[in-house]
């Protein structure tokens, strides 16, 4: 299915939602947002037909999202509007009945976040070839995902006047429309700037505005792109397969709890609207802490008798 396919099929069905079920705007665009990664997923396995995503298939899709690191309150709320989705397709006739049993569905263990080291971040980082005006992009692109904890889209919608280089401050609007002023070090800080003095005046056109992160040809970095070269670097680093843009906001947490910070304000850095989502990463440091005991300390070693 190709992109203009899927975005006619998602149109036909937020008219749906809105003649239909009179949902809000707000609701409709979270249901929108939810189904992009089933488009995303189709992409990744070659399947070019709403008819092909059986069972089996869908289950798949239920994992995936969970390898990505999505918790599982997140995992069920895409299910609840895929249901939706789904019926709407049935009853139009683009597929043939409903693949989705009634329940059982959901049998994908919780699983935490999976994260980078600190040294695989920094490999990571360092992938870009910097001698080219979109290396010197890709290079701060990173720096700031990874060390502002953001999410993609906040990242890919970025203006230059949303910096303060000066005090390290980023604007950010996450989920909701709702903003928040986050921070960067001091090396996302000079990736920052050394893109803004010799690689975005090469890659800006007539229409860039202000847009932050540019494509080659002036326009803004879309959030395909930007997971892709994510994808497209981690592997040049050697980093395990599966690394997503989620990965380095999950490192972001990860170390950032590493490093004594107080999960309050973690969570308000990452625009998290309860403690209870920032608190799966606190279960991560624990799990490695335990992990790193049990290697590492000499009179560790379990069921030894006293």
């Amino acid at each position: 299915m190709s992109e203009n396919e899927w975005q006619g099929l998602i149109a036909d069905f937020e008219r749906h939602l809105k003649a239909e079920k009179g949902l809000a705007d707000l609701t409709i665009r979270n249901y929108k947002a939810d189904l992009q990664p089933l488009y995303e997923y189709m992409r990744l396995r070659g399947i070019s037909d709403m008819r092909a995503l059986d069972r089996i298939k869908l289950r798949g899709y239920l994992a995936w999202l969970t390898e990505l690191g999505y918790v599982r309150h997140s995992v069920s709320r895409k299910l609840s509007t895929l249901r939706t989705f789904l019926k709407w397709m049935s009853r139009k006739g683009i597929i043939e009945g409903d693949p989705l049993p009634k329940r059982g569905m959901m049998r994908v263990e919780k699983r935490l976040p999976r994260f980078l080291s600190q040294e695989q971040a920094g490999r990571l980082m360092d992938a870009p070839d910097i001698a080219k005006p979109t290396g010197l992009r890709d290079q701060a692109l990173l720096e700031v995902i990874y060390g502002a904890g953001l999410r993609v889209s906040e990242a890919s919608n970025l203006k230059v006047t949303d910096l303060n280089l000066s005090t390290r401050e980023v604007r950010v609007t996450g989920k909701g429309s709702k903003e928040r002023v986050v921070l960067m070090g001091d090396t996302a800080k000079g990736a920052v700037g050394l893109y803004l003095r010799e690689g975005r005046p090469k890659l800006a056109g007539k229409d860039s505005g202000m847009t932050l992160f540019l494509n080659r040809f002036g326009g803004r970095l879309s959030q395909r792109s930007i997971q892709e070269k994510v994808r497209r670097y981690s592997v040049k680093a050697a980093l395990p397969s599966g690394v997503h843009t989620h990965t380095l906001r999950h490192s972001y947490a990860t170390h950032m709890l590493e490093g004594g910070a107080d999960l309050r304000v973690v969570q308000e850095l990452m625009g998290h609207a309860s403690p209870a989502t920032t608190q799966i990463y606190t279960h991560v440091t624990n799990s490695e802490a335990k992990r790193v005991y049990l290697a590492a300390h000499p009179r560790a070693g379990e069921g030894e008798e006293n």
